[in-house]
């Protein structure tokens, strides 16, 4: 099950970071449980969601409470962590999990990652708490790897821009959120205009407005107003516009998954974007991790998109605060009574439109099938560098 108890922001001023952790894991005396960020509720509250079993966690990424693909990785091995502590079946748990958002390819990484870890200390002889314990640890890594990933993918990616486009001034476009909320380090398209600002090149960072959910909005705009960072909000289709005006010099965007052929799942919207990018000579940039590459995955085509409810669309909702009466995450209608809605969580980029990928390994630049599976292959020293 899952509680929810609220730390009010009510002025918050930038700061850096969240002063709520997106994720981590906690052992009151009643038990081990996943406390995280509620990311429904911001940007005008900070508040934490408790899940004391895996179902509960879930029932989070579901509602977006906790979301983002390599936070969704770290989410899904916790979870089967929290389910051995607990004493659940742990399969049950991982096959749950992994389910949970069928084109976020990271959850089900996280999910099985720490499944085998389980499974290997039980055939191993452990008892339940060593065998809970090892599934933890895997967790616990996942989490470190992903810190670290992000910050090479932030250098990889801000030399990057500064090959395409010397002389810095960076004017950068982004789509949904792909920052600290989203990962166990600073985040991935994000992480890099982060980097790009702090070295004194980003000169205005455009967040799209990302609808029908508003991740850039509510997301991505606090995280840019938190970190000091130049930020100008924008609604989808206001991108062209900035475009024909040249003032665009790069689209960087996460992934939700990457198949083997180069293909990008993202949040939808992101199509259009490598369209208007191609059209007007901006390169296209995704950032992510090699764990949101699927090699099991051969093309685009091939990638189940989720369809999410379509009161999404019919709706506008109140994430953080009671409007006219209704709780919070309540919506109020737009659209006449009955309206059908078509509302794809993601849409998918193929890869001639995509200029380079950034992952932690390097840059992957054309982005073909041969490449992306020497990003994949495996080295003595671990993955084949790229760049």
């Amino acid at each position: 099950m899952a509680d929810q108890y609220a730390q009010s922001s009510e002025d918050i001023r930038p700061t850096g970071i969240p002063a709520i952790p997106a994720i981590r894991w906690d052992e009151p005396p009643e038990g081990p449980v996943l406390v995280l960020l509620d990311q429904t509720r911001l940007p005008g509250e900070e508040s934490e969601l408790v899940c004391t079993d895996a179902q509960a966690l879930v029932e989070a990424i579901r509602t977006l409470a906790v979301r983002g693909a390599p936070l969704l990785g770290i989410a899904g091995a916790y979870g089967v962590a929290l389910a051995a502590a607990r004493g659940f079946d742990v399969d049950e748990a991982a096959d749950s999990l992994a389910g949970a958002r069928p084109t976020a390819v990271n959850l089900a990484y996280g999910a099985r990652r720490a499944q085998a870890a389980y499974r290997t200390a039980v055939v191993d002889g452990a008892g339940p708490e060593r065998a809970a314990g090892a599934a933890l640890e895997a967790a616990r890594a996942l989490h470190a790897e992903d810190a670290r990933a992000s910050a090479k993918m932030a250098a990889h990616g801000l030399a990057l821009l500064e090959e395409l486009l010397p002389g810095g001034g960076h004017r950068i476009l982004t789509h949904c959120n792909t920052g600290a909320l989203v990962s166990g380090g600073e985040g991935t398209a994000f992480a890099v205009a982060l980097k790009s600002h702090r070295a004194g090149s980003l000169r205005r960072l455009w967040v799209d407005e990302t609808r029908p959910l508003l991740q850039g909005a509510r997301l991505t705009a606090y995280e840019a107003a938190r970190n000091g960072m130049a930020y100008t909000l924008l609604t989808d289709n206001a991108a062209g516009s900035l475009f024909a005006a040249g003032e665009v010099d790069a689209v960087l965007i996460g992934a939700d998954r990457i198949a083997a052929d180069g293909s990008v799942a993202n949040k939808v919207g992101s199509y259009p974007l490598a369209v208007l990018a191609r059209y007007h000579h901006v390169p296209f940039i995704v950032v992510a991790p090699v764990t949101t590459v699927d090699l099991d995955t051969p093309d685009g085509a091939s990638i189940e998109v989720e369809q999410r409810a379509g009161h999404e669309v019919t709706e506008v909702t109140a994430p953080h605060v009671p409007v006219l009466g209704m709780e919070a995450g309540g919506g109020i209608p737009v659209a006449p009574l009955g309206t059908q809605a078509y509302n794809p969580a993601f849409d998918v980029t193929p890869p001639e439109l995509v200029t380079a990928i950034v992952t932690e390994e390097g840059v992957l630049s054309p982005v073909t099938a041969e490449g992306v599976a020497g990003l994949c292959a495996e080295s003595r020293g671990g993955r084949v560098p790229i760049d």
